[in-house]
């Protein structure tokens, strides 16, 4: 039986651990143990297919709209353009 897409992940991922265990280079061997204490959340995202991609790229672009409108008068520039930018990720793509 082949294997999921996040299950291939989650094995490649567990055997780099085990070589990095292995290793002994103190890098590897920290991350190594970082994964292993988080290791049932990163399996099912994983397995899942999720990530915080999306937010964290939100979160970037807000950043930027911030310190843009740093010259603006007031926090209402700042919110229209947020919300131009919310509004811009739910439109569908142009017609090709």
């Amino acid at each position: 039986m082949a294997l999921k897409q996040g299950q291939e992940t989650a094995q490649a991922l567990w055997d780099w651990m085990l070589w990095a265990r292995r290793s002994r280079l103190e890098p590897s061997v920290k991350l190594q143990r970082s994964i292993v204490k988080h290791w049932d959340a990163i399996a099912a995202a994983a397995d899942h297919g999720l990530s915080n991609g999306l937010v964290e790229s939100m979160n970037t672009k807000i950043r930027l709209i911030t310190r843009t409108a740093f010259d603006f008068k007031d926090a209402n520039a700042l919110i229209a353009l947020a919300l131009a930018l919310a509004l811009a990720m739910l439109s569908p793509d142009p017609p090709a």
